[in-house]
């Protein structure tokens, strides 16, 4: 079984998802932390990022992996962010990505989350989550993440999502079939509580 999470940046979907995982005895696949481990490594070497993300081995799980090396704690620098965002915009990353993940998660029961597993990368997920917070709410929990200002982060989240849902290849939207999760309020706990609820529902059809 697949469950897809989507939605944009500081709703959530890294703490429920992988919260939701361990609840449910499923494995967790973090599809950002491959967009930010392409633009890590692009950086550091250089070269076409499509080409980056088609020969890197790229294990995601409680650590990541780039061919071999433990890029964990790497990928969540900011300017890796501002990287992966840059290369996400690229169809053939993508296309490289989405075909790595789709791979992933053929076998075995997956929380998977990101910003077009539902839409594109697992259409077809037993159960799909679209996870969404007040504009304010994202941006605090994004601030607290990063140590930084809740203005600055309100400001970059704007243009974020603005890219994010224009972009021409697989843009931010809720996948048809997906529940929205407004998590403004809500504990993880709250959530994850919601999702093994569509689980069980799925199971039951």
């Amino acid at each position: 079984m697949v469950v897809s999470i989507d939605g944009p940046a500081g709703a959530g979907k890294s703490t429920v998802a992988r919260a939701a995982a361990q609840s449910l005895g499923f494995t967790y696949l973090d599809s950002g932390a491959m967009y930010r481990t392409v633009g890590l490594m692009t950086g550091r070497h250089g070269g076409p990022a499509a080409d980056r993300a088609a020969e890197l081995d790229i294990r995601i799980g409680e650590r990541v992996l780039a061919n071999g090396e433990d890029v964990t704690e790497a990928i969540r620098a900011p300017e890796v962010s501002e990287a992966a965002s840059t290369v996400a915009t690229d169809p053939r990353v993508r296309e490289a990505l989405v075909r790595k993940q789709r791979e992933l998660l053929s076998e075995g029961d997956w929380v998977a989350e990101g910003r077009d597993i539902g839409t594109v990368v697992a259409p077809d997920a037993e159960v799909k989550v679209y996870l969404t917070a007040s504009p304010e709410e994202r941006a605090r929990r994004r601030a607290a993440e990063l140590g930084t200002d809740v203005d600055t982060v309100r400001r970059d989240q704007a243009l974020r999502d603005a890219q994010d849902m224009d972009r021409e290849h697989s843009p931010l939207m809720q996948a048809p079939g997906a529940v929205e999760l407004d998590t403004t309020g809500l504990s993880v706990d709250d959530v994850v509580r919601r999702i093994a609820q569509l689980v069980d529902q799925a199971r039951r059809r």
